[in-house]
């Protein structure tokens, strides 16, 4: 009997250890597991949009070039023509606000119908469009206001096609639409900081802008054809 109770006890103390460091390695796989999904679920979701958005961009690529072309052709009238150019854009933009301003009491009209509120509809409508009107009959004196337009204009697109270049893959060409971003943001600044240059130079920086703009669009365009036909796990496999 004496026997047996010493051999007893230890056996019956080694099941609690068994079982704790059981309990301890069954709690650290579960933190673990815990952990591993969220971060391997999030890579995952953004290497599958970036790869989404590179098919896209390399399933169109030749709109990418046609805009390219466009910006090669205007540059190069831009500094053929650089007095009919700004003329033309001044109109086209006497034309813009003309267009908006009619749209504009459409909308007052038609939130008088439904008796919503239409006045301030109806007073920008307006607004626009005798600013339309001056600027077609003054189309000098709208130069300025194309300026500040412009320059807005080349900051904004200039930011969104840079946040749009991080969720291209590198083989796609992500640093060529880093370039154009960039490229933009610095035209809209030089207007910006000097709004009060000449016509002749402002048309000049306008037609090398287009045309730096247009090639570098006709290289990603050409770098987007050559991805095309890639296979989806190797764009995957580069992504990561």
């Amino acid at each position: 009997m004496s026997t047996g109770t010493p051999t007893g006890g230890p056996a019956g103390a080694d099941p609690p250890s068994s079982v704790q460091s059981g309990g301890t390695g069954q709690s650290g796989a579960t933190a673990s597991d815990r952990l591993s999904p969220s971060f391997g679920g999030t890579a995952a979701s953004s290497i599958a949009q970036m790869d989404a958005m590179s098919r896209l961009l390399a399933e169109n690529w030749w709109a990418v070039a046609l805009r390219g072309v466009f910006g090669i052709l205007f540059g190069i009238i831009a500094f053929v023509s650089p007095a009919a150019t700004m003329l033309a854009l001044a109109l086209v933009f006497a034309g813009y606000l003309l267009a908006d301003g009619v749209f504009g009491i459409i909308s007052a009209v038609r939130a008088a119908r439904a008796h919503e509120r239409w006045g301030l509809l109806l007073a920008e409508g307006v607004l626009n469009i005798l600013m339309g009107v001056i600027a077609a009959l003054f189309p000098v004196g709208a130069v300025l206001a194309f300026v500040i337009v412009t320059a807005a204009w080349a900051l904004l697109t200039g930011g969104l096609m840079v946040g749009a270049a991080f969720k291209l893959n590198v083989g796609h060409g992500r640093w060529w639409l880093v370039l154009s971003g960039i490229l933009s943001i610095l035209w809209g600044l030089l207007l910006a900081i000097s709004p009060l240059i000449g016509a002749v130079v402002l048309t000049w920086w306008l037609g090398a802008y287009a045309f730096v703009f247009g090639v570098l669009l006709l290289i990603l365009a050409f770098r987007l054809r050559g991805e095309r036909d890639r296979p989806t796990g190797g764009a995957l496999a580069q992504g990561a």
